[in-house]
């Protein structure tokens, strides 16, 4: 198989990327085709559909990586379970299926799709773009047990020192402000951190901000934001 184009999204780092499609639907990413794919002819009548999947490589995993059993978070990282009963992301072949919004289609100077919603890391290699086809795609009856409803949001708030941060930013990035609320809301730490009562600091990468956070039961503070500094 070879990659047909390369996200560019506003998360460098795999910590704090949303565990699925669709929850930070203010996240808008760039799908940049590449080569032999770079054509106009390949996404003629692509705006026809509001929704398109994605079939990617997590590219940062290698196969080696991938185990029989794995410890979902939406279990709390206690229980484990069969690995192609979860999305985990350490999978023998290491390719992932997301469904994104398509907002905008450019053509020139290369073929670039612009989807909102996506959980990619920036850089990810994308095998294949098929499109969202909501009679079939759309199972009203269907069912998960472990994950049959969105996870409970946290209450994200901003220090004074992080509020006066945020303004002086926004003007280069207009989105940043509902982007941290919409990743940081559902809770990024690891499962088995959630049940440590040490109120200790987390740092997530959004776009080229430093992001510097803590939570207190069911609130989450930003105390910093700043440029990343390598």
């Amino acid at each position: 198989m070879h990659p047909i184009a390369i996200v560019h999204s506003p998360f460098p780092e795999k910590f704090s990327i949303p565990r699925q499609p669709g929850l930070a639907p203010a996240v808008t990413s760039t799908i940049v085709l590449t080569g032999d794919y770079d054509h106009q002819a390949s996404i003629e009548g692509i705006e026809q559909h509001s929704h398109l999947w994605l079939v990617f490589e997590f590219h940062q995993h290698s196969s080696n990586q991938w185990k029989e059993k794995v410890r979902p978070p939406r279990l709390g990282g206690n229980k484990s379970v069969g690995v192609f009963a979860t999305r985990s992301p350490f999978r023998p072949n290491n390719l992932g299926l997301s469904v994104v919004k398509l907002v905008a289609v450019k053509r020139s100077p290369t073929v670039e799709l612009v989807v909102a919603g996506a959980d990619l890391l920036d850089q990810t290699p994308i095998i294949d773009i098929k499109p969202y086809v909501p009679y079939v795609d759309c199972i009203n009856s269907a069912s998960s047990e472990f994950a049959g409803s969105q996870p409970e949001f946290l209450t994200v708030a901003y220090s004074e020192r992080a509020a006066k941060q945020l303004d002086r930013y926004l003007p280069q990035t207009p989105e940043l402000k509902q982007v941290i609320d919409q990743v940081l809301r559902q809770d990024p730490r690891p499962a088995y951190h959630k049940h440590s009562n040490h109120s200790r600091q987390y740092g997530s990468r959004l776009f080229n901000y430093d992001i510097r956070w803590v939570v207190n039961d069911k609130s989450l503070m930003v105390e910093e934001i700043k440029l990343f500094q390598p």
